[in-house]
């Protein structure tokens, strides 16, 4: 089925001028224009397009959706799982978080007592996770499973000191490096 941009717009729930935006910037061309001017988009489209709001919905920029939308075949299907995988990441991250929410605000009302070490686990477990997501596969492919879920449990097991240590490393490093003063070769 053909759709007119129009159309298009209305069932994904985008405006026209998204769609318009979306062409003229290259990333999702209609599959014909006809003799009057109209782009149409036919079934390949509509998944480019569903493939381009998956990803925006993670917060991904346009031009690293790119060559994420133009995947067909197995290599579509790799990459919207590895989408899921970051959806789910994502939600076991927020569960987590509202978790220990829950528990603090039960705390203030005095109705139970946490440990300190629960009031920090659920940002252990989000920094976990998102490694997880963006590294998961390949770490796993490199390593080994049992490599990367004793890693996992060490993250887990760090102070807050450690912790903190972990996160600023690279941004002390960085600083450093734009800090000293270097001559040209």
């Amino acid at each position: 089925m053909e759709y007119t941009v129009k159309q298009l717009a209305t069932l994904a729930g985008v405006s026209v001028r998204t769609l318009h935006y979306y062409d003229e910037i290259g990333l999702l061309p209609p599959a014909r224009v006809t003799q009057a001017g109209y782009r149409l988009y036919g079934p390949a489209q509509v998944d480019a397009l569903q493939s381009i709001l998956f990803y925006r919905a993670l917060g991904m920029p346009l031009a690293q959706i790119r060559p994420l939308a133009a995947l067909r075949g197995e290599a579509r299907v790799a990459a919207l799982r590895a989408h899921r995988a970051a959806l789910l990441a994502r939600r076991d991250a927020l569960n987590s978080l509202l978790s220990t929410l829950d528990k603090t605000i039960e705390q203030e009302e005095g109705g139970i007592s946490m440990q300190d070490t629960e009031k920090f686990a659920c940002f252990k477990q989000a920094l976990v996770q998102k490694n997880e997501a963006q590294y998961g596969a390949e770490a796993r492919k490199a390593y080994g499973e049992e490599a990367v879920e004793a890693a996992n449990a060490k993250l887990m097991a760090l102070s807050e000191t450690q912790l903190s240590m972990i996160v600023l490393a690279p941004c002390i490093i960085s600083a450093s490096f734009i800090s000293k003063k270097t001559t040209p070769l």
